[in-house]
């Protein structure tokens, strides 16, 4: 695992697309959409944004370098491997601290998740709201949605999450401090690794949304 700071995909294939500039107009928005990799107190992920700045995706480490891009470019083939532009450099700077165990949730990062089924979204956002090293179970999650009984549909979600760790799903566990489910590359182990490096506690406190404010 690499603790690195964040630093710009140096993976990308020959031709790749120029990296961005990073300028942003009077309306907010990036030169062009792109996607870079970086690395994380977890290993390297990725991290892919639209034109106006919204983040588009992200991706957990993979086997290798190579494994990563090819899923990148399979998930976003509008968006050419580029050199992080400033803008999204400040939320991977965020994340990896987060990662780290600082105190921010990123919820004010925007997400292009306009593709997300409704339901989703409520989830996504009610986890966003997790602070690093805290956690919730799926059935707490689906009790501050309103939507008691959801447990499951809460666990799908999380499951089909594109966020991942923008959206902290590997902070939701199931019953009784159970790890539960994890889909992404690594499975559970990539789970355990993003818990243990927030310093999370299981069987006790800090609990479900604690630390909020």
């Amino acid at each position: 695992m690499s603790g690195r700071g964040p630093a710009a995909d140096d993976s990308a294939p020959q031709g790749a697309a120029p990296a961005v500039g990073g300028r942003r107009t009077a309306a907010g928005s990036l030169d062009a959409a792109g996607w870079a990799a970086f690395d994380t107190p977890v290993g390297r992920c990725a991290i892919a944004w639209n034109a106006d700045g919204a983040v588009a995706g992200c991706q957990l480490p993979e086997a290798d370098d190579a494994t990563l891009a090819r899923t990148m470019r399979r998930r976003f083939p509008a968006h050419p491997a580029s050199a992080l532009p400033p803008p999204i450099a400040a939320i991977v700077a965020r994340l990896c601290a987060a990662i780290g165990g600082a105190p921010d949730t990123l919820a004010d990062v925007v997400l292009d998740d306009g593709h997300v089924p409704p339901f989703h979204r409520r989830v996504y956002a009610e986890a966003r709201q997790i602070p690093p090293g805290c956690i919730a179970t799926y059935g707490e999650l689906a009790e501050a949605l309103h939507e008691p009984g959801s447990a499951r549909a809460v666990g799908q979600a999380l499951g089909a999450n594109p966020f991942a760790p923008l959206v902290p799903c590997h902070r939701v566990l199931a019953a009784a401090g159970r790890p539960g489910g994890f889909s992404a590359p690594g499975g559970l182990a990539t789970k355990l690794a993003l818990l243990s490096c927030e310093q999370a506690q299981f069987g006790g406190q800090p609990g479900l949304f604690e630390g909020r404010g």
